[in-house]
C-alpha cells in the first residue's frame, strides 16, 4: 500500500528553507522558439528548458519540497547517477508501488529512470519529496556529488522524516561505510605501553614540522596542516601518484598516517577519495617467493571484503575509477626481499594472480588503478626513482611551540606541566630529544610512573643520552609487570628492577636479535616461544600482537612496540647473551661501515634485463640504532647497572673490543673524507653521513679517548656538515668531540635540523668557530639571542649564515651587535627570514661602522623602501663591502633612487643584487646614471623588476646593468 497522502503535514523543507524564495522575470526569447524561461534566483545552477517546469510563485512565498525538485530538475538529472538504492527505499517505506518502480526501470536511460522518478515523486506530493532527499542526505557515499547542492539549499531533514529508516542497498556505499567504520576503530586509540592503556588519537595527536622538498630536495616551506598534503602545494611531478614522507625513526611517521586514517573515516579530510586502503610495507616481506595473490585479494584480504556483492560490483567500480581510491603505504624502507624478481613480468592486469610484491610496485608505478592517491612513508635516506613521486614532504619532529603543546595534552594536571616544562628548559639536550615524538613520549610516560611512585624522580639531566631514555623506558615495563611486595620501596633501585626482570629481558633480546640478523620485523608464535617468551611475558609491553599479517600461514604473529625498541634490544642481546663473542658485537658494525644507502628503483624488480645484485629495500638505520645503543650500554655510565646483569670480566673485555673498533673506524673514515681548498675559508672537508653516525656512537659511549681521536683527526680549517640530516640532539655528540679540538674552525651545518635547542647545545664549541653557518635550520630570535652572547663574547667569527630561518627584527638587532663588535666578521647572509624595515635599519647601521664586512645577503626579506635608504647611508664611502644583496625585498624607483645616489659616493661594492623588486624605469634610470659615476661596480642585476623589454633596450649600452 502507497504511503501517499498517510503521512500527515509535518515540518517540511518549505519550512526548514522559509527565507528562500523564487522570482521571475522574462527573458529573451531563444532561436529555437518562443518559450519563455524563467531566472529563479536561487542559489542554483540555471534550469535546462528540456528539465525546467515552473509554475509561478508570489515573491517572498516559501519554497516547496516539490518546487525544490522542479527548481533542480536539471542537476538532479545530470547528477543523480545510482537509481537503484532511491527506488528500494521509497518502495520500501510505501512511497512507491512496485508498478512505480517497474516503470522507472523501463526507461532506457540513467537520466531517463531519474526524470521519471521525479515525475512520479511530484505527483505523489510533498512528503514524497521530502523523503527523497532525505535519501539523498542519508546515504552519504552514493550521492556524494550531491552534497553540495543540499548544502547551498540549506536542507534539514524534518523530524518527522527522519522517522522513516532509510536502508543503503548499494554495495559501493555500504563498503565505504564498513571502511570508514573499520578505519575508525583501529585508529581510534594511539599504541601504549601495555594493552590495558587506551589513549585517544584525538585527545594526544600534535602536529609536527612538515617541510616540502622540490625534486631536488630543496626546501619549499613548511605545511601549515594536514590538509596540504593532498593539494596541489608542492608539486613538482603532476601526472606522478605517490606523495613520499620522509623521516628518521620515531619523528611521527606512522602517527600521521594514522591521523589522516582517522580524519578520513569521520569524513573530515578532504579529498574525494571514497575508498582507503592501507597497508604496512613490512607485510610485503613475510610473503614466499612462490605465494601469488590477485589485486581484489590484496585490497580485500587485508582491510575488508565487501558484503553481499556477488557481482563484485565494488572492485568494479574501483577498477573504473580509480580516482575515487587513497592508499597508504607505511615504512617502505622495512620492505626485506630474500629472492629476486627479476624474471618477472612488467606490467599485471588486475585480474592475474602475481607475486604481492610485485602487485605493490605495479600499484606505485602507476601501471595498477593508475590515477589512484598514494601516501608512502620511508626513514630519511630511503631514495626513490623520482619519476613516480607528485610530491615530497619531510617530517622534522615537534617544534617549540607544538613541544608545548605536546606538553600541555600529555599532562592535564598543571602541577606536572610545570615541572616537566621547568625540567625541559634547564636542558637543551633533553629538549632535543623530546623534538622527536616517539623519545618525548618514552621521557613523559616515564616521568608519569616514576613521579607517581617516587615523589622526587626528575628527569635525567646530565649527560642524558638516547640510550639512557630507552633504559627509562625498560625499567617502566619491567617496573609495571614486577609483582611489588608488601611494602613499597621508598627508594628507586634501577638494578634491583633489572634484575628481577633478567630472564624476560634476555628472551625479549633474544627475539629483537633474531630479528636483525634475519631482516625482519614479524615474528610468528614460534620464534616468540623459541627465544623463551613466555605467554605471562607478552604483558609486559615489549611486543604487539598483529594477526593482520598472518598471510604467511595461520597462528598469531608479534612485533616490537616500535623498531627503535627492537634495535635497543638487539643491542642489550649482544651484551647479555653468554654465547655472543667479543667480537661478535660488532657485526652489524661490520654490515654498517661505508655502506652507501642504495637507490631504491621502482622498476629495479621489474625488469629482466637489469640485475639487482642486492635486496633494493634494505636501509640499515635500524641495524646503526643497535650500534648507538651498544655504545651506550657500554658507557662507563651503565656500568653499575650492567655489571648486575654480567661478569664484569666480561663487560670489560666487550668495551675494550669496541673501543678500540671505533678508534680504528674513526682514523678510517677521517682519512677517507673529501677534502678541497677555498681562497676565503682554507682546507676543507666534506664529512659523510656514516661519520654522523660515528659522533653518534662516540657520545653515547662518553670515550674522552676516542673523542681526542676523532678531534685530532679533523685536520681541517673548515668542517662541512651541510645536508647530513642532523637533529638538535646531535649538536651535544658535535660539542662533545669539538671540545677536544684546540685549533679554530670553520663549522658548516646548513640545510639539517639544528633549532634554537642545537644552538643552545653548542655554546661551548662557539669559542673556536670561526665559520658559523646554521642557514635553513628553524632558528629563531631565541637561537640568534644565544648566538649573539656567544660570538661576540670571544670574537673569532668571521663567517655568519643564517638565511632561511624564522628571524625577525628582534633578531636583526642581535646580528647588527654581532656585526658591530666582532672586528673579523667578513660574511652575513640573512635572507629569507621575517626582516623588516625596523631590523634593516639596525642592520644598515652596524654595517656602515664595520670595517671588516665584505658581502652581505639580505635577499626575500621586507626592508622596503625605508630598508633601502638605511642601506644606501651605509654604502656612502665604505670601505671594505663588496657584494650586497637586496634582492626581493618590496623596494620601489624611489628606493632606487637613495640607493643610486649613494653608489655615485662608492668605491668597494662590485657586486650588487636588486632582483625581484618593484623597480620601474625610473629606478633603473637612476642606476644607470650612477654607473657613469662609478668605475668600480662590475654589476647591477635587476632581474624581475618591472621594467619591460622593451624599456629595458633604453640601457642596451650599459653592460653591467643587467636584466636578466
Amino acid at each position: 500500500m502507497s504511503r501517499t497522502g498517510d503521512i500527515s503535514k509535518g515540518v517540511t523543507v518549505a519550512q526548514v528553507v522559509s527565507g528562500i524564495t523564487i522570482k521571475e522575470r522574462p527573458t529573451h526569447t531563444q532561436a529555437e522558439g518562443d518559450r519563455h524561461q524563467f531566472h529563479f534566483l536561487l542559489t542554483s545552477p540555471g534550469v535546462g528548458a528540456a528539465d525546467a517546469m515552473p509554475s509561478r510563485v508570489g515573491v517572498g512565498e516559501p519554497v516547496s519540497t516539490c518546487r525544490l525538485l522542479t527548481v533542480h530538475r536539471e542537476l538532479l538529472v545530470q547528477q543523480l547517477k545510482n537509481t537503484q538504492c532511491v527506488l528500494d527505499n521509497l518502495q520500501g517505506s510505501g512511497f512507491f508501488c512496485t508498478e512505480d518502480t517497474e516503470l522507472v526501470l523501463r526507461a532506457a536511460t540513467k537520466t531517463d529512470q531519474v526524470r521519471k522518478i521525479l515525475e512520479l515523486l511530484q505527483s505523489k506530493g510533498e512528503d514524497a519529496c521530502e523523503y527523497f532527499l532525505y535519501i539523498l542526505h542519508k546515504v552519504c557515499d552514493t550521492y556524494i556529488e550531491l552534497h553540495p547542492w543540499l548544502k547551498e539549499i540549506q536542507y534539514e531533514p524534518s523530524a518527522l522524516t527522519q522517522e522513516i529508516p532509510v536502508v543503503n542497498t548499494d554495495p559501493i556505499s555500504k563498503y565505504c561505510e564498513k571502511l570508514r567504520h573499520e578505519l575508525g576503530r583501529d585508529t581510534r586509540f594511539i599504541v601504549s605501553y601495555s594493552q590495558k592503556e587506551e589513549t585517544l588519537l584525538e585527545d594526544l595527536y600534535t602536529d609536527t614540522l612538515m617541510e616540502l622538498l622540490s625534486e631536488r630536495n630543496e626546501s619549499l616551506g613548511y605545511l601549515d596542516d594536514l590538509g596540504q598534503l593532498l593539494d596541489d602545494t608542492g608539486v613538482f611531478s603532476p601526472h606522478a601518484e605517490t606523495i613520499l614522507i620522509i623521516g628518521d625513526a620515531g619523528v611521527g611517521k606512522s602517527i600521521l598516517l594514522q591521523k589522516l586514517q582517522n580524519l578520513w573515516s569521520k569524513r573530515k579530510l578532504e579529498v574525494g577519495a571514497k575508498f582507503f586502503f592501507k597497508f604496512r610495507c613490512r607485510m610485503f616481506g613475510l610473503f614466499k617467493e612462490t605465494d601469488k595473490i590477485s589485486l581484489k585479494d590484496l585490497l580485500f584480504k587485508y582491510n575488508c571484503y565487501p558484503d553481499n556483492d556477488p557481482d563484485d560490483e565494488v572492485f568494479s567500480y574501483i577498477q573504473r575509477f580509480p580516482d575515487t581510491v587513497l592508499f597508504t603505504f607505511d615504512g617502505y624502507d622495512e620492505i626485506h626481499m630474500a629472492f629476486n624478481l627479476t624474471d618477472l613480468p612488467e606490467v599485471v592486469s588486475p585480474e592475474e594472480k602475481v607475486h604481492p610484491l610485485l602487485l605493490f610496485m605495479n600499484l606505485l608505478s602507476g601501471k595498477l588503478l593508475k590515477g589512484s592517491w598514494k601516501i608512502m612513508t620511508a626513514r630519511t635516506g630511503t631514495e626513490i626513482e623520482t619519476r613516480i613521486l607528485r610530491k615530497k614532504v619531510f617530517l622534522k619532529g615537534f617544534s617549540p611551540e607544538q613541544l608545548r603543546q605536546y606538553t600541555v595534552l600529555h599532562f592535564q594536571d598543571r602541577e606536572y606541566q610545570d615541572l616537566v616544562t621547568v625540567q625541559l628548559e634547564a636542558n637543551p639536550h633533553l629538549c632535543s630529544l623530546c623534538s622527536i615524538p616517539l623519545f618525548c613520549w618514552i621521557i613523559f610516560k616515564s616521568f608519569k610512573y616514576f613521579h607517581a611512585k617516587y615523589d622526587d624522580f626528575e628527569l635525567p639531566n646530565d649527560g642524558v643520552t638516547l640510550t639512557q631514555v630507552f633504559l627509562l623506558l625498560l625499567e617502566v615495563f619491567l617496573g609495571h609487570f614486577s609483582r611489588p611486595g608488601l611494602l613499597q620501596r621508598s627508594n628507586r633501585c634501577t638494578a634491583e628492577t633489572f634484575k628481577a626482570g633478567q630472564r624476560a629481558l634476555v628472551a625479549f633480546a633474544k627475539l629483537a636479535l633474531l630479528g636483525m640478523q634475519k631482516g625482519g620485523f614479524i615474528f610468528s608464535q614460534d620464534e616468540v616461544a623459541s627465544c623463551g617468551i613466555l605467554q605471562d611475558d607478552l604483558q609486559i609491553g615489549f611486543l604487539r600482537p598483529v594477526d593482520h599479517y598472518n598471510c604467511c600461514g595461520s597462528g598469531a604473529t608479534y612485533e616490537f612496540l616500535h623498531v627503535t625498541l627492537q634495535s635497543f634490544m638487539a643491542a642489550f642481546c649482544l651484551i647479555l647473551d653468554e654465547h655472543t663473542s667479543s667480537q661478535r658485537i660488532l657485526e652489524f658494525f661490520s654490515e654498517c661501515e661505508y655502506r652507501k644507502v642504495s637507490k631504491i628503483s621502482c622498476t629495479c624488480c621489474l625488469r629482466g634485463n637489469q640485475s639487482c645484485t642486492k635486496d633494493p629495500f634494505q636501509a640499515n638505520d635500524h641495524l646503526q640504532f643497535t650500534n648507538i645503543f651498544l655504545c651506550g650500554l657500554l658507557s662507563k655510565h651503565n656500568t653499575v647497572l650492567m655489571e648486575c646483569l654480567l661478569p664484569p670480566s666480561s663487560l670489560k673485555k666487550k668495551r675494550g673490543v669496541l673501543k678500540s673498533y671505533l678508534s680504528q673506524t674513526v682514523k678510517a673514515q677521517l682519512r677517507g673524507l673529501p677534502r678541497y681548498t677555498s681562497d676565503t675559508e682554507g682546507n676543507k672537508v666534506h664529512v659523510m653521513p656514516n661519520f654522523l653516525w660515528a659522533l653518534r656512537c662516540i657520545f653515547e659511549l662518553a670515550s674522552d679517548d676516542v673523542a681526542k681521536l676523532a678531534a685530532r683527526g679533523i685536520s681541517a680549517d673548515y668542517i662541512k656538515l651541510a645536508y647530513c640530516n642532523m637533529f638538535s640532539a646531535d649538536c651535544s655528540a658535535l660539542n662533545f668531540v669539538l671540545h677536544h679540538h684546540h685549533k679554530c674552525l670553520g663549522v658548516d651545518m646548513d640545510n639539517n635540523n639544528i633549532s634554537d635547542y642545537g644552538v643552545k647545545q653548542l655554546c661551548p664549541s662557539f669559542c673556536k668557530m670561526t665559520a658559523v653557518r646554521l642557514c635553513v635550520n628553524q632558528i629563531t630570535d631565541s637561537g640568534v639571542e644565544v648566538l649573539a652572547e656567544e660570538l661576540v663574547k670571544y670574537k673569532v667569527v668571521q663567517v655568519l649564515g643564517l638565511y632561511k630561518n624564522h628571524i625577525t627584527d628582534v633578531g636583526a638587532r642581535l646580528v647588527a651587535k654581532i656585526i658591530e663588535e666582532c672586528p673579523h666578521l667578513r660574511i652575513v647572509k640573512l635572507g629569507n627570514n621575517k626582516i623588516t624595515s625596523v631590523g634593516g635599519k639596525y642592520l644598515a647601521s652596524a654595517i656602515q661602522k664595520s670595517r671588516s664586512i665584505f658581502d652581505v645577503g639580505m635577499w626575500g626579506n621586507t626592508i622596503g623602501d625605508e630598508g633601502a635608504k638605511a642601506f644606501a647611508q651605509a654604502l656612502r664611502n665604505h670601505h671594505s663591502l663588496t657584494n650586497l644583496s637586496l634582492s626581493a625585498n618590496g623596494i620601489t624607483s624611489e628606493g632606487g633612487r637613495s640607493l643610486a645616489a649613494a653608489l655615485k659616493e662608492n668605491t668597494s661594492v662590485h657586486i650588487f643584487w636588486l632582483i625581484d623588486n618593484h623597480l620601474t624605469i625610473k629606478g633603473a634610470q637612476h642606476l644607470a646614471e650612477a654607473l657613469l659615476h662609478n668605475s668600480t661596480l662590475k654589476e647591477i642585476c635587476m632581474k624581475g623588476n618591472l621594467v619591460s623589454e622593451e624599456e629595458q633596450q633604453q640601457f642596451a649600452g650599459e653592460k653591467r646593468l643587467r636584466f636578466c
